[in-house]
């Protein structure tokens, strides 16, 4: 799930480090679609080694998409997932690696962050219902209009979940379509997939972790390997630093905020289901042929550069004056663990530090100030020195009371602030029609020189527009206005003028008050604040927490059974003497099976997915575990103003009585249920062009039942044991589509065999360092992003990966298409979009020859003279980018060599200038010029240029 608000203010702290992806559309020809060729270079400028998917981040979307219509069935799904995952990999292009995790059984941690969406889905999905039902009944009884109510199947999102049949049928449709792209398309012959399950335990994005740092410890690991992941977790970045890998990418979907989304009840656009009216549909297009459309585009991926975060971070955290050596990794390590405060999937934020308030530059300045007397950092390689931690949080606890207060000024001065804009804009709405604004609008006199409006940009529009103002009418005397203004559907009452436009959530907290500690302990935990005993408790979950969740991203899962008890987290300031409160976690634990963990995180009103006695344990009164499956929950806002925000407040799952319980129904289950409640490995798969895929074959020759090890100068170096399987896809053996609408593989040549990441004895310690012999990135950075004392570099902003791109400039073609809507006379205002917009001044600006311009003699215009075309007798002709293609590698060095004979600007610096024609041949000098009626200012003087 992430952290949230977390990429967003990384994005706006540190904006250079997001670019935009650039993918290549397939084109039609004959109406027949041109698959793309991957096995060209990437249009990025850059060549990937690994690609990593999350999946579980691609299947969600393809399933219950946003921004455009459902698939209708489960099949689509598999089609959408698969053509989501060729676009991914058109935009990527990796030539050594694709690894596609699913999340597996997760830790208990996890679990009861699971527990509450999936319960918190169930009710929101009982509520919608309810809501749909009643709002078409009032409509309906007021004479509205709504299409006949569809009777087709909810899809339940949350049997995206270990054990369930979707996923299981979801591993055969990866596996026939990894076959699939082996065998057809040309990037992929000499790629090794790995695909991880749900059958595999773990979370998608550490599973790809822990083989990331299993195959550092390897011998024949490449320390240069450029890495891209993607997913749309927050956390990502953070894992992505702990990896210290100098080339980490993170590509994810482009979140766009404010889409719209179709009405539950009309399908129309505009307003949510509790506004719906019932009104007619509206057409779409002439013909109505965009009426089952979304206004929506599909989405665009965006690239979050971990180098660039590297960058400012190493700006940012270098401190002077230590009491010992500075280490730029430890800082990096010591920054990810700070980030845990805020937010993670596995512990709840302290109360008083919040994204939003900006938390994380307030503890990196704390930490910055308190590390010279720490002695040292606070963690090392995934372990926390719990007493330099205490002195973090006790200066964090010293000023909390004063962020409480801060927090409700800043919240009253927002409420005002949206008062007054309702109000303003109520008086905007009820302003006559005649009143006019801007240039038009009345003014007080003696005001317009100084204070009045600007000007208008087009008077002939803003006319039109003031007459169809006086004969459209704008509402009746009847008519209604919302908060905001704008005029309420008929029937519909209107809120008081000065309300708010939702209620707030009655706060019995009131941290911004004295004794706020006291009644923070007895409304959320029910105990009493003296109670110290229980204090210490929350504040040594928590601790046991921080060390818990910094060894799962540095180490692995250190134990598969602990998990945090609590919905709520301790103060800052309760962080005393917390040096002792943790020694080591259990060892030697095992996860849940994913028939367990179903019961562990799944509501009742899902339990068709699990067998059907399994499924009474949730429903039956006389179960021993019916606690577990409260039919209905509290939310509690915690001080937030969103229902997504609140906590969920559900029992925790006893995992002695829950097994205990299911031990008597453990005998019920079929074969196949068995199969699908068992854990599973990782499948490597090969096609017939890739080095290691005789080796593998034969392994399948000789029956080798032995696991054995991978040569890793037969596949990019990776590390690990193959082991045969029945079932597995083999060369000269058709696949056979698991999805009816696609085509079986009757000539199959590609090859699948066992996977299992290198092995470390117990104990072992994987180092959090940058691994020797790795190349730091170039440098990226713009001026402006650094101090001005930056020992002389020219630092130059990288607007992609490509260090070398040369800025693109504007040829003859490109000033004549700009003549069109620029000024045509230097001496007056034009009508076009950009009349009143002054030309770039990047283009030239050397030259010394400006009509006008102070301390030169105005030149006369010589536009029908042989002068004004400029000579080029021996110039090659200049190389023109047509339409808006970018310029690529292979003319951009010759466009540049054409810039001695660039077009030169000529600007008047007292008025709105243009831009010169193209210069000419001079010896076509009897052909007549291009818009010859236009006024050129004189070519350079003879000299200036060497035209030998």
């Amino acid at each position: 799930m992430g952290v949230p608000a977390f990429f967003r203010w990384l994005s706006r702290k540190y904006a250079t480090l997001v670019t935009h992806a650039v993918e290549e559309k397939p084109k039609e020809c004959n109406g027949i679609q041109i698959p793309i060729d991957t096995s060209k270079p990437n249009p990025n400028e850059v060549e990937f080694d690994n690609l990593y998917l999350d999946m579980n981040g691609i299947i969600h979307p393809c399933t219950h998409p946003e921004n455009k219509a459902a698939p209708k069935n489960e099949d689509e799904m598999m089609v959408a997932i698969f053509e989501y995952i060729d676009r991914l990999f058109n935009i990527c292009r990796p030539r050594r690696l694709l690894y596609m995790a699913i999340d597996g059984v997760a830790p208990r941690a996890k679990m009861n962050q699971q527990r509450s969406r999936r319960f918190r889905a169930s009710k929101e999905g009982v509520e919608l219902t309810e809501e749909k039902q009643r709002v078409r009944e009032e409509v309906l009884k007021r004479g509205g209009y709504l299409p006949p109510e569809e009777i087709k199947e909810r899809f339940d999102s949350n049997c995206i979940t270990p054990g369930t049949e979707f996923m299981d049928n979801l591993a055969k449709c990866l596996r026939y379509y990894v076959a699939d792209r082996l065998n057809n398309d040309p990037g992929w012959k000499n790629l090794t997939v790995i695909l991880s399950d749900a059958s595999a335990p773990g979370e998608g994005e550490h599973k790809i972790m822990d083989y990331i740092r299993r195959q550092r410890g390897q011998p024949n690991h490449d320390p240069n390997t450029h890495h891209c992941l993607c997913g749309a977790d927050a956390d990502l970045i953070m894992l992505g630093l702990a990896t210290h890998e100098p080339n980490f990418t993170i590509i994810r979907e482009e979140f766009k905020p404010n889409q719209p989304r179709p009405c539950g009840l009309c399908s129309q656009v505009g307003h949510e289901i509790k506004d719906c009216q019932g009104l007619p549909r509206e057409k779409k297009g002439e013909h109505d042929e965009f009426a089952d459309s979304l206004p929506g585009s599909d989405v665009e991926f965006i690239f979050i550069r971990l180098n660039v975060l590297r960058e400012y971070l190493e700006k940012e955290l270098t401190m002077a004056s230590l009491p010992f050596p500075f280490d730029f990794e430890r800082s990096v390590d010591d920054w990810v663990f700070m980030c845990f405060f805020v937010g993670n999937d596995f512990l709840p934020h302290l109360p008083s530090l919040e994204i939003r308030e900006g938390a994380i530059d307030r503890l990196v300045t704390i930490y910055k100030n308190v590390v010279h007397k720490t002695g040292g950092y606070l963690t090392d390689s995934g372990f926390v020195n719990l007493e330099r931690v205490q002195m973090i949080m006790q200066a964090v606890g010293e000023v909390e009371d004063n962020i409480f207060k801060k927090r409700k000024q800043d919240d009253e001065n927002f409420r005002r602030r949206n008062k007054e804009k309702r109000k303003r804009m109520k008086r905007e709405q009820d302003r006559p029609s005649f009143m006019q604004s801007g240039q038009f609008a009345p003014q007080a006199l003696g005001m317009r020189n100084n204070y009045g409006p600007q000007a208008v940009n087009n008077p002939r529009q803003t006319a039109f527009q003031m007459r169809m103002q006086n004969t459209t009418p704008t509402g009746s005397p009847n008519t209604s206005f919302n908060s905001d203004g704008s005029p309420s559907p008929s029937g519909v009452k209107r809120k008081p003028e000065d309300s708010d436009s939702d209620p707030e959530p009655e706060d019995n907290i009131r941290l911004w008050e004295e004794g706020w500690k006291q009644r923070y302990y007895k409304n959320k935990f029910d105990v009493d604040s003296t109670d110290e005993k229980f204090r210490r408790k929350v504040v040594q979950s928590y601790v046991e927490g921080l060390c818990w969740v910094l060894r799962y991203y540095y180490q692995g899962c250190a134990s598969w059974k602990w998990f945090f008890p609590f919905h709520y987290a301790p103060f800052a300031s309760d962080f005393k003497d917390i040096t002792d409160m943790f020694t080591e976690f259990e060892k030697n634990t095992k996860p849940f099976k994913p028939l367990e963990q179903l019961m562990g995180v799944f509501p009742a009103a899902s339990g068709n997915f699990l067998p059907s006695t399994w499924r009474r344990l949730m429903s039956d009164p006389d179960s021993s575990i019916i606690d577990f499956y409260p039919d209905d929950f509290a939310l509690d806002l915690n001080g937030k103003k969103f229902a997504w925000q609140g906590v969920a407040l559900l029992p925790f799952v006893d995992e002695r009585r829950l097994r205990a319980a299911l031990a008597e129904v453990y005998p019920d289950l079929t074969p196949e249920e068995r199969r699908r409640n068992s854990l599973g490995s990782d499948h490597i798969f090969v096609g017939k062009n890739h080095q290691i895929w005789d080796f593998v074959r034969e392994l399948y020759r000789t029956n080798t039942s032995e696991p054995t090890d991978i040569p890793p100068e037969l596949c990019h170096g990776i590390g690990g044991e193959l082991t045969v399987h029945d079932g597995a896809v083999l060369p000269d053996e058709a696949v056979f589509s698991p999805v009816p609408m696609l085509r079986d593989l009757t000539q199959n040549s590609a090859i699948s065999i066992l996977f299992k990441d290198p092995q470390f004895e117990e104990g072992f310690v994987f180092k959090a360092v940058v691994l020797p012999g790795a190349k730091k990135a170039a440098p990226t950075l713009k001026p402006g992003d650094w101090e001005k004392s930056n020992n002389g570099r020219n630092w130059k902003p990288q607007l992609g990966f490509n260090p070398n791109r040369k800025p693109v400039h504007l040829d003859s073609s490109a000033f004549r298409t700009l003549g069109h809507v620029i000024p045509k006379d230097n001496r007056g205002q034009g009508s076009g979009q950009y009349s009143n917009a002054p030309p770039p001044g990047a283009y030239n600006p050397g030259n010394a020859y400006r009509q006008g311009s102070r301390g030169h003699p105005q030149l006369p215009s010589l536009s029908n003279s042989w002068q004004s075309r400029a000579p080029s007798y021996n110039a090659p002709p200049q190389q023109r980018n047509f339409g808006n293609d970018p310029l690529m590698s292979w003319n951009r060095s010759q466009h540049s060599q054409s810039s001695s004979y660039r077009q030169e600007r000529q600007v008047d610096q007292g008025r709105q200038g243009g831009y010169p024609p193209r210069r000419d041949d001079r010896g076509d000098r009897d052909r007549q010029p291009y818009n010859s009626g236009r006024s050129y200012p004189l070519p350079p003087p003879p000299g200036r240029y060497n035209w030998k």
